[in-house]
This record gives structure tokens, sequence and C-alpha cells, in this order.
């Protein structure tokens, strides 16, 4: 029995080193999601991507209008259509839906790929921003993505915030990296 207890005490003593060594580190973190929405090169990265799949947003929805036009008709007449011309408007009308569903996934692809880009090159920014504010005030740790809880006294997002907003307002341009 006192080998346990030998033994617990043993393995104890480096866990309670390491806690008084933890204690002397300065941490913080980083709200990762609310820097991809607040920093002014992510609004600008959404206007842009807004900008550039507008029209086809805008050609999506004249189609999903088109449809729903022609099954109207379709369910408005259909008792005095012929059965040939019943026929022909539902081929027609699964024939478009099919066309809409390419439209959509070629959509969300295309702006999949881009948003990408555009927060790839973001993501690079923000590394660089924390690095800055973690040496300027001599943090030892800083804890980006993955966090389950932390003490809102360690959040330094408003820092990191302020380094890209800084860095956007130098660039001029704004630049989240975008690539074509």
């Amino acid at each position: 029995m006192k080998h346990y207890i030998r033994l617990a005490f043993v393995l104890m003593i480096p866990a309670l080193f390491a806690a008084q060594a933890h204690a002397e580190l300065k941490l913080g973190y980083v709200d990762a999601v609310r820097l991809l929405e607040d920093a002014p090169q992510a609004q600008e990265a959404t206007r842009r991507l807004q900008s550039e799949f507008a029209s086809r947003e805008q050609e999506i929805s004249r189609a999903q209008d088109e449809i729903k036009r022609i099954e109207d008709g379709l369910n408005r007449d259909g008792a005095v259509l012929s059965e040939s011309e019943r026929r022909n408007r539902s081929a027609d009308v699964l024939s478009r839906k099919r066309e809409l569903r390419r439209m959509q996934e070629e959509f969300r692809e295309d702006l999949n790929i881009r948003r990408n880009e555009a927060l790839g090159g973001l993501q690079d920014q923000i590394k660089e921003s924390i690095q800055e504010v973690g040496k300027a005030d001599g943090y030892d740790l800083i804890f980006f993505e993955g966090i389950a809880y932390a003490n809102a006294a360690m959040d330094m997002t408003n820092k990191v915030l302020a380094g890209l907003t800084k860095r956007y307002q130098s660039t001029g341009t704004g630049s989240a990296g975008t690539k074509r």
C-alpha cells in the first residue's frame, strides 16, 4: 500500500510543477468566426463575391420563376390540355428542373472555390496579425481555432481586428489575397 502512495506522490510532483509553470504563461485566444465576419478584408471579399456572382444568382432566380410559371399553368390548364400537350409540358418542366439543379450545383461549386481563395489570403493576414499582437503584447501562447471555452478576459480578438483594419487601411485596396 505504501508503494502505491509513494508512486502517486511521485507522479503528482511533475503535475504540480507544470501547474505552477502554466500560471506564469500569458495566454490569449482569438475568435476565428468573429474575425472572418468582422474583418474589413472579409467584408470586402464578401462584397466582391456578391458582385461577381450576382448575375448568376439572378439567372437561377429567373429559371426558378419560369419553372413555377409553367407548373402553375400546367396545374391550371391541365384538365383542358390534350394528353400529349400535358406530357410535353411535364417533360419540359422536368428538363428545366434538371437544368436548374445543374446550374445551382455549378454555382455552389464556383462560389465555394472563390470563397476559399479569398479566405486563404485572409487567413494568412490573420495569422500575421495574431503574431504581431502576440509579440507586441508579450503573449506566450495564443489559441485561434478549436476553442470550446475561454474566459472573456483572455479574448484578444479586438486587438487582432484592429491590426487587420490597420493593414486593410494601409494597403488601400484591402486585398484579402484573392486569386483568379
